[in-house]
């Protein structure tokens, strides 16, 4: 059943990128949001792992902290990603986690990426 489910979804995204493809457009149905390389690079670590912490993110993506830090801000306000602050000992924490809105974005994201790639090679 969920196969099924994968497959339909996936259908409706070619057919939503030959559509665009037809009107001259490419990226027309690409969450902006997420397409960004930081933030694409954040949710994508963050849908492989439980949560990771901000240093971690930051190592993993090889950028600085003030980068790392607009662009989870934006995921965080889209409600894509949570932000938990902690203290360990003396020292703070900043944790972060996909959210399942998160998760169903990435998801889209990836069907018209496929898609998209599909239908480039055929044409």
């Amino acid at each position: 059943m969920a196969r099924q489910g994968a497959a339909r979804k996936t259908e409706a995204a070619e057919r939503d990128v030959a559509r665009e493809r037809s009107a001259g457009v490419r990226t027309a149905g690409l969450d902006r949001l997420i397409h960004e390389r930081v933030r694409l690079g954040i949710v994508s670590a963050l849908a492989v792992n439980d949560s990771l912490s901000f240093n971690q993110l930051k190592a993993l993506l090889k950028t600085t902290d003030g980068n790392l830090s607009v662009h989870a801000r934006k995921l965080e306000e889209a409600s894509y990603v949570t932000c938990t602050k902690s203290f360990e000992g003396r020292i703070p924490k900043t944790e972060y986690r996909l959210t399942g809105a998160g998760r169903r974005a990435l998801e889209r994201y990836l069907d018209h990426m496929e898609a998209l790639i599909r239908v480039t090679r055929q044409g």
